[in-house]
Parts: C-alpha cells; sequence; structure tokens
C-alpha cells in the first residue's frame, strides 16, 4: 500500500518532503492556477514555463513570449494574459509555449523544485479522474501541495485534496493515516454535493465575487472537465502534457 498525505501550506512543505524519488507531489491552486494551467494545454499550449517573479515575467514579455501574470487575483498590465481559465483560447494559444506568474500556483511549483527531485504534477476539479489515475499508474506516495493563499490555509484546494484521497483509497492501492488527510477528508464528505455553496463564505471565493469573476469561479469547481494531465519536466524547468484517456 502507497501513503497519501496533504500538506495545506508551502511554507510547511520542508516538513512533508522525505523519500524524494518515491513520491509524486500534486501541486493544486483551485483558484486559480492550477485550472488555468489545464485551460491553457485544453487550448492547445505546447508547454507552460513557471516563473516565480514578475520581473522574469516582465523579461519573457521583453523578448517577446506570450506572458501570463496575476497578482491578487488581478491581471498584470504588461501580460497577455490573467489567472483567468476565459482568457486562453485556442485562436491565442495553440502551439504556442506560455510563461506564466501567479500569486500562490507557480510559488507552489518553485518550493517543490527547489526542494527536492520528487516528481510533479498539476492538479485541480477541471482534471481530477486525470490525476487519480496517473497516481494509481505511476504507484508512488502522493502528496498533495496545496498552494493555499500567501502561505496560508484555503478551504479550495484541501477540498481537493480531499476528494483525490476518496478517489486513491477507494482504488484499495492508497493508504492516509495523517491528521491532515484526515481532516480534509473530512471537509470533503460535508462539501461534495454541494461545493459552490460550502465555498460561498470562504475568503478567496469573497475575493473573485467581489472581482465579478463568478463565470471563473464555476469553471474552477466543475470536476473532470479537462481530461488532461499536465507534468513539470524539471530537466527543463517546463511544464508539459501527457494526455490520458
Amino acid at each position: 500500500m502507497k501513503s497519501i498525505n496533504i500538506c495545506f501550506s508551502p511554507a510547511l512543505y520542508p516538513y512533508y518532503s522525505q523519500n524524494d524519488d518515491k513520491t509524486l507531489v500534486v501541486v493544486v491552486d483551485v483558484f486559480r492556477a492550477s485550472t488555468t494551467i489545464c485551460a491553457a494545454f485544453a487550448a492547445g499550449a505546447v508547454a507552460v514555463c513557471p516563473v516565480k517573479s514578475l520581473n522574469e515575467a516582465v523579461q519573457a514579455k521583453a523578448r517577446g513570449s506570450l506572458v501570463a501574470a496575476e497578482r491578487n487575483a488581478d491581471k498584470c498590465d504588461f501580460a497577455d494574459f490573467g489567472n483567468s481559465p476565459f482568457d486562453y483560447t485556442p485562436e491565442k494559444l495553440y502551439g504556442k509555449t506560455l510563461f506564466f506568474t501567479s500569486t500562490n500556483g507557480t510559488s507552489a511549483i518553485e518550493t517543490v523544485n527547489n526542494s527536492n527531485s520528487a516528481e510533479i504534477i498539476i492538479g485541480a476539479f477541471v482534471n481530477l479522474q486525470a490525476v487519480a489515475d496517473f497516481c494509481i499508474e505511476r504507484g508512488k506516495n502522493i502528496l498533495i501541495l496545496c498552494a493555499g493563499w500567501k502561505n496560508r490555509f484555503s478551504i479550495e484546494d484541501t477540498l481537493f485534496g480531499g476528494a483525490l484521497i476518496e478517489i486513491l483509497i477507494a482504488s484499495g492501492y492508497f493508504t492516509a493515516n495523517s491528521d491532515s488527510a484526515y481532516v480534509s477528508q473530512i471537509l470533503w464528505k460535508q462539501a461534495k454535493d454541494n461545493i459552490f455553496n460550502f465555498l460561498k463564505d470562504t475568503e478567496h471565493f469573497s475575493r473573485l465575487k467581489n472581482r465579478v469573476l463568478d463565470n471563473d469561479i464555476h469553471f474552477c469547481l466543475q470536476k473532470n472537465t479537462i481530461n488532461l494531465l499536465p507534468i513539470f519536466n524539471k530537466s527543463k524547468n517546463l511544464i508539459e502534457l501527457c494526455s490520458v484517456g
């Protein structure tokens, strides 16, 4: 049996990182980076290059690259795209590489990449089953890393963790015994029948709602609408695509 664990914040990641070569890390930022990365690949992007700093993104833009940049839920003025999945269309992205930076998601990816050699994939509700299938196929211990909000806890990422843990335990190949995994499963059981309603009074939901991004919220909370699996290629420092199903 392989183990599943969930880390609620990138700041806590060093306390969960161990047996790196035997671990698959699922980075999740439901609102919105991991969802948007999936949407970019669905629109035909060939690769996404995650960068942590705005300076790196500005430099990429100056070189003529396509750039997505968001801070505090708002699109950066210099960028071609923000962090809304609706920004990404085949007309703009098909066959292209995108440089991408966000408040939380790209920082979480860098945290793992800089710390160890663990394998990294990108998870969201929109590709939940694709993530689960890959986890089962790989046969490694699973660590779900929640991007959260500026290193703070976020419920939406934790709910994704609970949903993934539920599927993996049901497969019969995994077990989850930590307190964090237990709590995420409890929250998921309470929320699963109406995720939208469960989250309506939470911080990031309200942050997006106040910006009239209701469509983004609904998109991010739909399950299994994108049957694609983004995987981080450490040697290239690129997120690439593994088609599943």
